[in-house]
């Protein structure tokens, strides 16, 4: 467990494919649907694990971070699959068996439908729900395991996604023109398709869901539904550490890196808070942080300034390529949380590999600067080993360091991958 974890991450939706219980399957699948394609079969990671994790053997790489999926493991309230139960063990032990240490998140923003039919995740009894999850599959698949486990992905997107639908209704064209808001979310979201589908999209939520206004994870989240999270976070937590006391217990923010640019220092301080300090109480019993950074957010004094495509260097997602701001936002963290921090999240969509070459180069470079500094960096993991599944985006956004063929599944490795690899020795 001393060693430097570098390694690149996957969400089992966004890979493995035919997730059908899920929350996510259902909204795909709905005729006002504001998914631009189905995951369909996705890159079927379920069938290609023990290649994909040889792949990362050979490149270098001494880490995976993956995720078991709930509605897998638990498609219907109180019933199991053994049969899924077995193929994550599976998983786990394929990733010893060629030296690569498996890092498991418990929940990557999908859900069981039936969560979701009961109140999702502005319920006060979902947090219950999570954490007996949690108990099963420590007992069954993590005990004497897995050295690592992040409860929950992105815990604060929820609050995100609330802070740009606001942002979208009251300023996009007041303020903002045509520039583009979805860039501000560090999640493949279509909120243009959302807001104009609205209305028939409520009717059918309500066949599919039993309620026109179904919450998901990713939805916008209230102040309540903020702290539910955090409650399934900490039962979670006490679920794992009484099956397993050894395993080292963490979730994952997702979170800029906040300048200020003349007068916007008010704006800036409330969002920092309302997407780190504040959760602050709730992490100081976890054993590690997990910090996911793709860019920057710039506040003037009339708030965000959004990038500008005509100005700054974008990625395919919208926001600005800016590699720096991991190193930036690790130091940050350290001097306000104090725990060992592990990079779970960190990379660029781009169809060009060279620009990903050098955006890793960098990140690293930032990594080993706050290192050097005095952060406890534990790891750093990619995002992400394969081309996948980007949410409402669909299959278009290129994340990956390698790329799959849909149509036969071949993977083929980009240069990125072994770079990567190359700094295993470094770190």
């Amino acid at each position: 467990m001393s060693k430097f974890l570098l390694g690149s991450s996957t969400a089992s939706h966004q890979v493995e494919g035919n997730n059908i219980h899920s929350d996510y399957w259902a909204m795909e699948h709905m005729e006002t649907t504001s998914f631009n394609e189905p995951s369909l079969d996705a890159v079927d990671h379920y069938h290609h694990y023990e290649e994909d994790i040889r792949l990362m053997a050979k490149a270098g790489l001494n880490a995976y971070r993956f995720s078991i999926e709930w509605a897998r493991i638990e498609p219907k309230q109180g019933v199991y699959d053994e049969k899924e139960v077995e193929h994550y063990k599976d998983m786990i032990a394929c990733c010893k068996k060629n030296g690569i240490e498996p890092i498991v998140t418990l929940h990557h923003f999908t859900s069981p439908k039936w969560t979701i039919e009961q109140g999702g995740w502005e319920e006060e009894k979902i947090a219950d729900f999570f954490a007996s999850y949690v108990s099963y599959v420590t007992e069954k698949i993590l005990k004497g395991n897995v050295h690592y486990v992040c409860t929950i992905n992105e815990a604060n997107m929820g609050i995100q996604v609330a802070e740009i639908a606001k942002r979208y209704k009251a300023q996009m064209m007041a303020q903002m023109g045509k520039r583009n808001v979805e860039g501000q979310a560090q999640v493949g979201m279509n909120f243009n398709a959302m807001m104009e589908k609205m209305a028939k999209n409520r009717e059918e939520n309500l066949k599919v869901f039993g309620t026109d206004n179904p919450q998901v994870f990713v939805s916008s989240r209230t102040p309540n539904g903020d702290l539910i999270v955090m409650k399934a976070h900490e039962k979670a937590r006490k679920a794992i550490k009484e099956i397993d006391p050894s395993i080292q217990v963490g979730l994952t923010l997702s979170l800029h890196d906040i300048q200020v640019l003349g007068g916007g220092d008010v704006e800036a301080k409330k969002a920092w808070e309302d997407e780190f300090t504040h959760y602050l109480p709730f992490l100081k019993e976890d054993d590690f942080f997990g910090l996911q950074n793709y860019s920057r957010a710039i506040y003037g004094p009339r708030g965000l300034i959004p990038s500008d495509p005509s100005k700054d260097k974008v990625t395919q997602m919208g926001y600005e390529n800016y590699p720096e701001a991991l190193g930036h936002v690790i130091q940050r963290v350290h001097k306000e949380l104090g725990l060992p921090i592990i990079v779970t999240e960190n990379g660029i969509a781009t169809e060009n590999d060279e620009e990903r070459v050098v955006f890793i180069q960098k990140a690293l470079k930032g990594l080993e600067e706050a290192r050097e500094a005095g952060a406890n960096g534990l790891g750093y993991f990619h995002w992400s080993f394969l081309d996948n599944f980007e949410w409402q985006k669909g299959f278009s956004m290129r994340f990956g360091l390698v790329s799959v063929d849909r149509k036969t599944m071949v993977r083929t490795p980009k240069e990125s991958l072994f770079v990567l690899g190359s700094f295993a020795k470094k770190l």
